[in-house]
């Protein structure tokens, strides 16, 4: 069996995905449930909304399938906001610039030069 990528952007693929490798597997969902110690149900209810299981039981299910999470860097171009529904399949707003900035305030002292402590960092700071 060759190893295989499949990248998943949304709640939808990873949903398929799950199915796909258990099917793969020749692999009920009541043979899968039994090893993860869970009903049947709770194997449906997991490939139905994989969303709404935890991190940890999300990794028990794949390494079961043989599966593993791999978190690639997709480069430095790659945009910070997504695109396209949230997490839970909803459309998310878009942004709109309807807000007026605030108005610059007259200085009433003279502006002195930029100096390097003034400047941003070259990498982020903070907490995730």
């Amino acid at each position: 069996m060759s190893i295989m990528d499949y990248p998943v952007q949304l709640p939808s693929q990873l949903q398929q995905l799950l199915k796909s490798l258990r099917k793969s597997r020749k692999m009920t969902q009541a043979e899968l449930a039994r090893r993860l110690g869970v009903v049947q149900s709770r194997v449906a209810d997991i490939e139905r909304d994989p969303g709404a299981v935890s991190v940890e039981r999300l990794l028990e299910v794949l390494a079961m399938l043989g599966a593993q999470i791999v978190v690639r860097e997709t480069g430095p171009g790659a945009p910070v906001a997504r695109q396209g529904p949230d997490v839970k399949g909803r459309a998310r707003p878009k942004a709109t610039a309807t807000a007026k900035p605030p108005a610059k305030a007259k200085a009433k002292t003279k502006a002195t030069p930029a100096t390097p402590q003034d400047s941003p960092p070259d990498e982020p700071r903070g907490q995730w």
